[in-house]
């Protein structure tokens, strides 16, 4: 087993760098919680509220290092079939099948019951080897010559005893098939999970990680995300835009917009020759913004309030 040298990610700098080169503007903390990952081998967990740019994270290391992503999506009662391996068994019944029709020419020569056992048990092995093996994420991370990066996305939804199965392998990178034997990493996987705080992580499994929480992005970094991606907004536009949904975000919400949305929002507003917020034009856009009609409601008495909010100079460090 050995590890990969990236060069991209040598310094916090060529980070930042690189992945505004893929549209992803992150703040100085995410990009140091990455080259710290990386140096130190650790899976970095990343929490966090939903749409605050935690699975596009990974996404953008991938493409920055070129590197194949293979993700494992948790859901309660994932287990070790949809997670690490399962066993080719169609394949095996067809196995099965020309065995039985070559079973006299195979047997041919044998003298007694024991050496007749003997013989049909060199096939058998073959039903348990890696040709009939069919590797789930997990595996399939731990198998590419070149390493991978690996994302286990909303840890939080699967059950603790998907936990205790992580932690195995991340201590060693190795998986035990009792069939075959020890299957260690042939290289080194990143590792990113990513939780929405559905439930708390346990201790163990945090202790093996680097710990990394991504808020909602200040007015300043939004902007500069608006910018990177959605130029064609104006200046003044995006500043009101920005500060509206920061707005938003403060109020008692079922869903508060993420990163998404505002991307969202905002090329909707290109395409609706927006220059500046008026109060019809957001009214009926904030089905753009907000997932729920009981938020949409509650945003719409408050609106004339919030415009005026926006508006203001709200631009944080």
């Amino acid at each position: 087993m050995h590890t990969q040298h990236f060069p991209q990610l040598e310094s916090v700098e060529l980070i930042e760098q690189g992945f505004e080169s893929f549209g992803y503007i992150c703040s100085r903390k995410i990009a140091t919680a990455v080259f710290l990952a990386f140096q130190l081998r650790k899976p970095i967990l990343i929490e966090g509220p939903p749409g605050v740019g935690k699975t596009e994270l990974a996404k953008t290391i991938a493409l920055l290092l070129d590197t194949p992503l293979i993700r494992l999506q948790c859901y309660e009662g994932l287990d070790e079939a949809k997670a690490l391996y399962e066993w080719k068994y169609g394949k095996q019944l067809l196995y099965t099948q020309v065995l039985k029709e070559k079973l006299g020419d195979l047997l041919q020569g044998a003298t007694g019951l024991a050496e007749s056992v003997a013989k049909l048990h060199q096939f058998g092995d073959i039903f348990y080897s890696e040709e009939f093996l069919e590797p789930r994420p997990l595996l399939k991370a731990m198998q590419q010559e070149k390493g991978a990066i690996l994302l286990i996305d909303e840890v939080d939804k699967s059950d603790y005893e998907f936990e205790s199965l992580l932690l195995e392998i991340l201590s060693d990178y190795q998986i035990s098939i009792p069939e075959i034997g020890t299957v260690k990493a042939r290289t080194t996987p990143m590792v990113f999970l990513t939780s929405n705080n559905t439930r708390d992580i346990s201790d163990a499994l945090k202790r093996r990680c680097l710990h990394l929480y991504i808020p909602f992005p200040t007015v300043e970094l939004e902007e500069r995300i608006i910018r990177s991606r959605v130029p064609d907004v104006n200046e003044q536009l995006r500043h009101q835009l920005v500060g509206f949904v920061h707005s938003l975000r403060q109020l008692d919400l079922k869903k508060a917009p993420a990163i998404s949305e505002t991307i969202d929002w905002a090329r909707s507003l290109v395409l609706l020759h927006a220059n500046q917020l008026e109060e019809e034009l957001v009214r009926s856009t904030l089905n753009v913004l907000l997932k729920y009609e009981e938020d949409i409601e509650a945003t719409d008495s408050e609106l004339r309030s919030l415009l005026s909010t926006s508006s203001s100079d709200t631009r944080t460090g």
